[in-house]
């Protein structure tokens, strides 16, 4: 039996071997740049050679199937003749013919083969790396990256062979695994499921964020004919007559030509209640400035623009640099999530 043991312990490493370049073959393709690039940003090195791989998919892909025809192939011709012939030796004492030996033993020795290359070689790699995607690519796709590169001119030469052939077909290859979807295709997605009744919107907020990307800031800003607007130089009591009139917040300041040049909170005075503070006008340094967006930009660049600039405000203006309205922190969150209490406008 000694003769036989180095082909069964080939098998063990072969399964092993394809099992990985199945398990990197699905775990590059399946995972999710979302996640892998804030370890890439930290430092990691399993991280930055896993982006590559996802950035060389079809590199990666040829190198997986590379080494699985390999190891399949060998596994055949060394594997299944050990196991053939251990075979052999119980099936002699039934009596049967050399020839039916023969026979039984080979086909019991292929289905046997057969069966742990697919179980596990195969499917259990693949499940794997389907059931945790992101780790898998961390453990598996450096390694893989390395035998790439060892193994790069044959590999250049299949894919360079392949592509052409993709080309004939007039497709055209791509060299990244594509993981993320387009809001048309995630749009696609929830609309299917709200139909199968997999996914209910009952508050409209899934309908709303698709509809959010479509609009720009002047679809969301308010006219300065219904701004709330303080004098030029407001005092403390101005703005206590504001919030008794309208109950808000926030109040835009304007200018002496009567455009919004500054915001202000209520807390910014509620510590100006002297006698001479009331009627005082309150100190520049108290006012806000408002941040610039044109009112063509689309919504999402209106509300990153705000966010940067640590504002609740922004003064819209035209494509003739003129001001044409303002622009609310709470409106722009109203066309995610419906009404907020609380906004400057008349």
């Amino acid at each position: 039996m000694s003769e036989y043991l180095p082909g069964l312990i080939w098998l063990v490493v072969l399964l092993a071997a394809n099992a990985f370049f199945v398990g990197a073959e699905f775990a590059v393709i399946s995972a999710r740049r979302s996640q892998i690039e804030p370890r890439a940003a930290e430092g990691s090195r399993a991280a930055k050679t896993t982006l590559w791989a996802m950035e060389h998919a079809t590199l990666m892909l040829a190198t997986s199937q590379l080494g699985i025809t390999v190891c399949s192939l060998v596994i055949l011709n060394v594997s299944e003749p050990a196991i053939h012939h251990l075979l052999e030796y119980p099936l002699g004492w039934t009596g049967l013919t050399p020839a039916a030996v023969t026979g039984i033993a080979f086909a019991v020795a292929l289905l046997l083969v057969t069966f742990l290359h697919v179980v596990f070689g195969e499917m259990i790699p693949k499940n794997l790396a389907f059931s945790v995607p992101d780790r898998a690519a961390l453990i598996l796709a450096p390694p893989l990256v390395f035998i790439s590169r060892v193994v790069r001119p044959i590999i250049w030469s299949l894919n360079a062979i392949a592509n052409g052939a993709l080309r004939l077909f007039r497709v055209e290859p791509k060299d990244e695994a594509q993981s993320a979807y387009t809001i048309d295709e995630v749009a696609t997605i929830v609309e299917e499921s709200q139909r199968e009744g997999t996914l209910v919107d009952d508050s409209g907020t899934l309908t709303a964020a698709f509809e959010f990307t479509e609009k720009t800031v002047a679809d969301v800003e308010v006219p300065l004919a219904e701004i709330v607007l303080l004098p030029a130089r407001p005092t403390p009591r101005d703005v206590q007559r504001a919030v008794s009139a309208n109950g808000f917040s926030r109040y835009v300041i304007e200018d002496a030509e009567g455009t919004p040049r500054a915001y202000l909170h209520l807390k910014d005075v509620l510590d100006l209640t002297g006698p001479d503070e009331l009627d005082a006008p309150i100190p520049a340094e108290r006012l806000r400035e408002l941040p610039v967006v044109a009112g063509a930009a689309e919504l999402e660049d209106g509300l990153a623009q705000i966010r940067a600039e640590g504002a609740h405000v922004a003064r819209v203006i035209g494509a003739d640099g003129a001001a044409t309205g303002v622009l609310f922190l709470e409106d722009i969150v109203e066309e995610l999530i419906g009404e907020v209490q609380d906004a400057a406008s008349a």
